[in-house]
């Protein structure tokens, strides 16, 4: 094979334009979810990053990170490992329960992710009133009752038993895979949940959560 560059007539020939088409490669999309808690939630997200990394990785990529931090601390390390990034985030998932924090810091943390969004990174609240139990507890029932969310705990355990999956408890590895079957009614019941919701901010939708529209995006990587 020639490594003499081309000729000047060769290089509008299409044979000429094939050859360097083909050297374009097509960069993965990047996603960074980044979660309030350390060990719950990333546990969850964890699971799903390990399956679509595997199965898609040419496609999309995901990066979970628990930091341990709230609202809008939550959402500034957010925007730190964006800065910090070799590759460049398209989307940036911000998970965070709204528990007991001001409600100016909730909302707040929604409205600079719209604030903040750009052409080449587009931010997402993916908040949960009051916590992510709620997303979890979505996938049997429909529910819409304003509980503590110490209560969440008992009320999962009791859906959680009869399919054999055991007693509810913090930090299970195991909940993506648990849960799975059930996705697609978790997904109808947050839709809904969201009308009943409408127009309200994160911190007086209780209980309300927008955790399925990360799940909605990432479905279809999920398929069997």
């Amino acid at each position: 094979m020639s490594l003499k560059p081309p000729k000047k007539g060769d290089l509008n020939k299409n044979w000429m334009k094939r050859r360097r088409d083909k050297l374009i490669k097509i960069q993965p999309e990047y996603h960074l979810i980044v979660t309030e808690g350390t060990k719950t939630e990333p546990l969850y997200f964890q699971a799903i990053r390990d399956i679509i990394n595997q199965k898609y990785r040419d496609r999309i990529q995901l990066d979970v990170s628990g930091e341990g931090d709230n609202t809008l601390s939550l959402f500034e390390r957010a925007k730190e490992r964006v800065a910090k990034s070799a590759n460049g985030y398209s989307h940036v998932w911000v998970v965070y329960d709204t528990d007991d924090f001001p409600a100016y810091h909730i909302n707040r943390t929604a409205e600079l992710c719209n604030s903040e969004t750009t052409e080449e990174t587009v931010y997402h609240a993916i908040w949960s009133n009051q916590c992510i139990e709620l997303w979890y507890l979505l996938h049997f029932c429909f529910f819409q009752s304003d509980i503590c969310r110490t209560a969440y705990g008992q009320k999962l355990t009791e859906h959680l038993k009869p399919i054999y999956a055991g007693s509810y408890a913090k930090n299970r590895t195991d909940m993506f895979d648990v849960l799975r079957p059930y996705m697609d009614s978790a997904i109808a019941n947050a839709r809904l949940l969201d009308r009943v919701n409408i127009g309200k901010p994160p911190a007086t939708a209780a209980p309300g959560t927008k955790v399925h529209e990360l799940i909605c995006v990432l479905k279809p990587y999920l398929n069997d």
